[in-house]
């Protein structure tokens, strides 16, 4: 760099290779390098590491590259259990990814949201840290020699599958349902839906599993063709669920479609805590069953009830949270924008037996006014939003709402920081955060956090 601060070295080009020590871990996985103060982010790369990496995007402030080599590795490095790319973290020691993530939560809140004074609690480990996930996505492809394949995309390619035949994130029943299925596909000559061509059959399967039943479902995603459904529900015994989804969009996705129930239930149950819920083939629970409910224990923890509260469950889903905090409170209201989650609330209500929580279909950002309009201002707000946190005008809507407390269920860091920066900025105080492990081996961070007003 020249006196101004200006970078005055060429920045890398697209496919140039270089050689890069990795120092930290940036939130997302990629490890972090430096040339002269130009960051480099490098796929597949720890800190400690020195590696021959080839850059992939450069832009004026950073450059994102893939390793193609370890020249020399961290002494922290492991070696791996799986060749699995939905596991990218399997290379640094469990206690040290621990570590990590919950010091990419403190620091988000303090950068990013320019927050202190908060207690930030000590991470919870996962129970497991492999076979954990309730719900694996597969996708369909071809191998180089024309061979039928199922598992995982590539880091970074949507063209190239990765195949499992022992997925170490599923457990043995789940793994042997997919590869029935998968077998019985290549005995019946079905190809790849390839999205370049528009040609080909199969694009995704999606086996889900009761942790706490033992239920299994599987749900075949296609393009618009035909199906030889008698031998694919033999295929699939003794799954209690087969489904069949046909997609005419190009877009790599499970969701939406036709979906046509072929054998058994459309619903698989599961149990939660005390709670017995029902899911339709398309309605989200969180993946890793026995950290959801530390997850939710601590939600329930932050939420500080004395037994009189309303509530409001925003982002409700189907109604997990809010069926939990119903025995201890007076009223629960959630509000969810996907109507099907909102039918398996009703019906998982109903289900257990509560009838004090009511749950209603609607854009939080359109809806919460009306909410309060109709059920009154709430004593706590119990937030569990996408990825992408808040809106800025959802934010303002939950501060109109003057809830005295807040619990901000959060799988993004990045994003709850701004979100409570705000809320702080309104007259609440961010009190503690704890986050929780729910995705081993992966850089993906789950917390909660609790917010008072002043």
């Amino acid at each position: 760099m020249d006196g101004t601060g200006i970078q005055t070295q060429p920045r890398p080009h697209r496919g140039q290779e270089l050689e890069l020590t990795v120092d930290s871990l940036a939130f997302g996985g990629a490890g972090v390098a430096r040339l002269e103060g130009y960051v480099v982010f490098v796929a597949g790369a720890i800190p400690g590491d020195r590696v021959r990496a080839v850059v992939e995007r450069s832009k004026r402030a950073y450059a994102q590259a893939r390793t193609v080599e370890v020249l020399d590795a961290s002494p922290d490095r492991v070696a791996p259990q799986a060749d699995h790319p939905g596991a990218p973290w399997q290379v640094i020691p469990y206690e040290r990814q621990l570590e990590v993530k919950a010091g990419q939560v403190d620091d988000a809140l303090r950068r990013l949201g320019h927050l202190d004074g908060f207690q930030l609690e000590p991470i919870i480990p996962a129970q497991e840290t492999w076979r954990y996930r309730n719900k694996l996505e597969y996708s369909f492809g071809t191998d180089p020699d024309g061979r039928l394949v199922c598992g995982f995309h590539a880091p970074g390619r949507w063209d190239e599958i990765v195949e499992v035949t022992d997925c170490l994130l599923a457990s043995e029943p789940s793994n042997a349902l997919r590869e029935r299925i998968v077998g019985w596909c290549r005995e019946q000559g079905l190809a790849a839906y390839d999205r370049r061509t528009g040609e080909g059959l199969l694009r995704n399967l999606v086996i889900r599993e009761g942790r706490r039943t033992g239920q299994l479902q599987a749900r075949l995603v296609t393009a618009e063709g035909r199906l030889d459904t008698d031998g694919l529900v033999r295929a699939g015994a003794p799954a209690e669920g087969l489904l069949w989804t046909r997609l005419d969009s190009v877009a790599e996705t499970t969701q939406g479609g036709h979906t046509e129930l072929l054998a058994g239930a459309d619903r698989l149950e599961e149990h939660i805590g005390s709670m017995q819920i029902m899911l339709s083939p398309q309605a989200f629970l969180q993946t890793n069953t026995e950290m959801a409910e530390r997850l939710y224990e601590v939600a329930v923890e932050y939420a500080g009830l004395a037994g009189v509260e309303r509530v409001y469950d925003l982002y409700s889903g189907i109604g997990t949270i809010a069926l939990m905090l119903a025995p201890r409170v007076a009223e629960v209201w959630g509000l969810e924008v996907v109507e099907e989650a909102v039918a398996d609330a009703i019906a998982n209500a109903r289900t257990n037996e509560i009838t004090n929580a009511r749950f209603f279909a609607g854009d939080v950002r359109l809806a919460l006014r009306e909410l309060v309009a109709q059920a009154g201002s709430p004593d706590l707000v119990v937030v569990d939003p996408p990825r992408s946190g808040l809106s800025q005008k959802v934010v303002r809507r939950i501060i109109e709402a003057s809830p005295q407390r807040i619990v901000y269920v959060s799988c993004n860091p990045t994003t709850l920081a701004p979100n409570a920066a705000q809320l702080v900025q309104a007259g609440y105080e961010l009190r503690r955060v704890r986050p929780v492990d729910m995705f081993p081996h992966t850089p993906h961070i789950e917390c909660v956090a609790e917010l008072v007003r002043g």
